[in-house]
């Protein structure tokens, strides 16, 4: 079938997409992987090609146009190579309206120029040592002094961690408030307190760069609250949506590439006299993957133009993630099986998307969370 989720300006900006990750990202990014991290030009480079902040208004540099289409093909194309270290759509699909939609307009001029040109790298700390998809067990606080939050607590697991110059921290501002207890500060490169500890080491994803943070007795200014006092919960799940249908584009993509490379190589690799893909096994689990895939995008373009409607639910967004993570990952699977011993070998590219796809079903909220979200919303 063919897709209509595209027009011809989407096409365009799919091509320069390309352009860019061919000149500048795929001869690095094996380098990249052996340093954990990719190399900071890479932002400036990716900034000034207009590929941060698409969605950002064109007073502060950004494209000026808010569909979620261009954000799906910078998480295609960016999958399409394997380059797995770029965290562009943490930055842009996660980071970025929490910066569109909740920020003042001073803090707007401060922060999405950066933003856009890459020369501000972002992440978001919700994740801690002993809690990850229950937000609510979250024990880093901020306590409130004069003209500034005093900061307190460690966050883990955080994507662009090491070379973020701005972080949104989920702190607890009341501790007797419950959900509605929780801020979201934004806490800048240089702030006195503000640590950095290892660069975690990950079965994949090597060139991402993943940290842990540490704050201690951090004086963030009142002017870097983002939002409301004690609406940071509801803020989350407010942006939760567009996270899992980003997390979701990459695992369709992901899907989709490896299942193409894997077609490529049952023709081509041949076992007692004859290529691979000709026998019945192969064929059929070829034929299931490819249904399965197919079904997912087409699940996917609809989630997109619901998104863009403004009508994605909580819902919707649990379905997309956890179905195609979970696709993702038994795709890859039986696509390393397809490969034989090659499979197992890394220069194999199937071999790269085995490790880098299994964290897929854990970050953004596990499947088993997804799943209690889509049951609660069934009166269950």
């Amino acid at each position: 079938m063919q897709s209509a989720l595209y027009e011809a300006e989407h096409e365009d900006f799919r091509a320069m997409v390309r352009g860019f990750l061919a000149t500048e990202v795929v001869p690095h990014h094996a380098a990249w992987e052996e340093a954990g991290q990719v190399d900071r030009s890479v932002w400036l480079k990716a900034g000034a090609q207009g590929l941060l902040g698409t969605d950002v208004s064109e007073e502060h540099g950004g494209g000026g146009v808010r569909d979620f289409r261009y954000n799906a093909i910078i998480a295609a194309e960016v999958s399409r190579v394997g380059a797995s270290g770029l965290g562009f759509t943490l930055h842009n699909d996660v980071v970025g309206p929490y910066l569109t939609q909740l920020c003042t307009e001073e803090q707007q001029a401060r922060w999405l120029p950066g933003f856009v040109s890459g020369q501000l790298i972002t992440a978001i700390a919700m994740s801690e040592p002993g809690a990850g998809s229950d937000l609510q067990g979250l024990t880093t606080t901020a306590v409130r002094d004069g003209d500034d939050w005093v900061l307190n607590g460690s966050k883990t697991f955080i994507t662009n961690g090491l070379m973020a110059d701005l972080v949104l921290v989920v702190a607890r501002t009341d501790p007797e408030a419950g959900a509605r207890g929780f801020s979201l500060l934004a806490v800048e490169r240089g702030m006195p307190g503000f640590g950095r500890g290892r660069k975690l080491e990950k079965i994949g994803l090597k060139a991402q760069d993943t940290a842990e943070l540490f704050f201690e007795d951090v004086r963030v200014p009142a002017a870097n609250l983002v939002g409301t006092e004690g609406h940071g919960f509801f803020h989350l799940m407010d942006n939760l949506p567009q996270e899992r249908l980003s997390i979701a584009a990459v695992a369709v993509a992901a899907s989709r590439i490896v299942l193409d490379l894997t077609v490529s190589y049952c023709k081509e690799r041949t076992a007692f006299g004859r290529p691979i893909g000709a026998f019945q096994n192969t064929r059929f689990e070829l034929a299931e993957m490819h249904t399965e895939v197919t079904i997912a995008e087409h699940y996917l373009e609809k989630s997109i133009l619901e998104h863009n409607a403004g009508r994605f639910t909580v819902e919707d967004a649990a379905m997309a993630k956890w179905w195609t993570t979970e696709l993702q990952k038994r795709v890859v699977d039986r696509c390393l099986q397809l490969h034989g011993g090659y499979g197992y070998m890394l220069e194999y590219p199937v071999a790269k998307a085995f490790l880098d796809s299994r964290v897929q079903t854990i970050y953004g909220g596990t499947t088993e969370i997804m799943k209690e979200i889509i049951g609660r919303s069934l009166g269950v």
